[in-house]
């Protein structure tokens, strides 16, 4: 039994955004009198990872997201956060919060009224802005496997029978259609999605940049849990290494795409950052501007990929100012991407066991 309270509580930990999952493994156990468990801190990282494959792998991980959207209802009827929808010439994209700090994002093509969805964690939610908006659902763009990302996609399914499903075959999607490869096209009307391969959060983990020339618009990056602003997500199924890589491959795109994460962390995000520089100008001017946002319940997203490079712990390896504040220092003849890797690392784990006053 005691066990079982464990790996209740590391997987109910790992549904609730996935942060801090040990500490609120303690917390669970504590509150509920198992104070013999404590010694079994010794064993984290092995219970840690029974409770991952748990929540991602069984249908205990699907029960607990079902839970998590039913109290997400009643606690946010309206959403989390207070929507800001971004309109260019023939194109419309609405962030959709749902859950506790989720957003879905819908894409529309407002010339032919077709519309793409990017994760769809609560499908009713989704399913009341497609109708709001008077667009047909064409596609189901999904970033990775985890329910909170990919939870929606069988009900929209059964709802709009021609609507497609895309992500990678590495994950294990629900209602996944088409298989993508890196940099595959898919295109709706003239919404254009570049799929890009980027795994450490999950093994399968996608992002997918719309191309923002046919609106005379920037390019727009919908993250998933691969970027948020000024973070990254927890290396769940990859290494320091892979997770570099995939940073680096959102790094690379045009300094003013826009960036639409899959959650709203932007206040604890850089609040740790300012841990890390806390004489960044540029980052305390951000953190003044999102704590008001939140303050007013207003969504953060999205930002852009020059602002993230300025700030965003994850994407500045290679600064020494973030190097210094993880007291890492490059081995002589040492590779420089292993070094970075090893810097990221480091903030990650920073990160992982970091706990706002919010």
């Amino acid at each position: 039994m005691a066990w079982l309270l464990w790996i209740w509580a590391l997987v109910t930990a790992l549904a609730v955004s996935g942060r801090r999952a040990l500490s609120y493994a303690f917390y669970r156990c504590k509150n509920r009198q198992h104070s013999l468990l404590m010694p079994m801190a010794v064993a984290g990282p092995l219970l840690f990872r029974i409770g991952y494959n748990l929540y991602a792998h069984t249908r205990l991980g699907y029960l607990l997201y079902k839970r998590q959207v039913k109290k997400a209802r009643q606690r946010y009827p309206q959403g989390h956060s207070i929507p800001q929808p971004v309109e260019f010439n023939g194109l419309k994209i609405l962030p959709i919060p749902v859950l506790s700090d989720n957003y879905s994002y819908l894409v529309i093509d407002t010339d032919s009224n077709s519309a793409v969805v990017v994760d769809p964690s609560d499908p009713l939610a989704v399913q009341r802005v497609i109708q709001e908006e008077k667009v047909t659902l064409e596609a189901i763009l999904c970033t990775h496997k985890h329910w909170d990302h990919s939870g929606g996609n069988t009900a929209l399914r059964r709802w709009y029978g021609s609507c497609r499903v895309y992500g990678s075959s590495f994950d294990n999607i629900p209602e996944l259609t088409d298989p993508l490869t890196d940099k595959e096209a898919v295109v709706i009307g003239r919404l254009n999605f570049k799929a890009l391969f980027t795994p450490g959060h999950t093994l399968g983990h996608m992002v997918y940049v719309l191309d923002g020339k046919p609106f005379e618009g920037p390019s727009s990056l919908f993250s998933g849990d691969l970027l948020f602003l000024s973070g990254c997500g927890r290396i769940f199924e990859g290494t320091p290494e892979t997770m570099l890589a995939s940073l680096d491959i959102a790094a690379d795109l045009a300094e003013d795409t826009l960036l639409w994460p899959g959650h709203e962390y932007a206040l604890e995000c850089l609040m740790f950052a300012s841990l890390l520089e806390a004489e960044n100008p540029i980052l305390k001017q951000k953190l003044q501007w999102v704590n008001q946002q939140r303050l007013e319940k207003r969504s953060t997203c999205p930002s852009t990929i020059g602002e993230e490079k300025q700030y965003n712990p994850f994407l500045r390896t290679h600064c020494k100012e973030i190097q210094e504040a993880m007291d890492l220092q490059r081995q002589r003849e040492e590779d420089w991407d292993n070094f970075r890797a090893r810097v990221l690392k480091e903030v990650r784990l920073r990160k992982d066991v970091y706990k706002a006053n919010l």
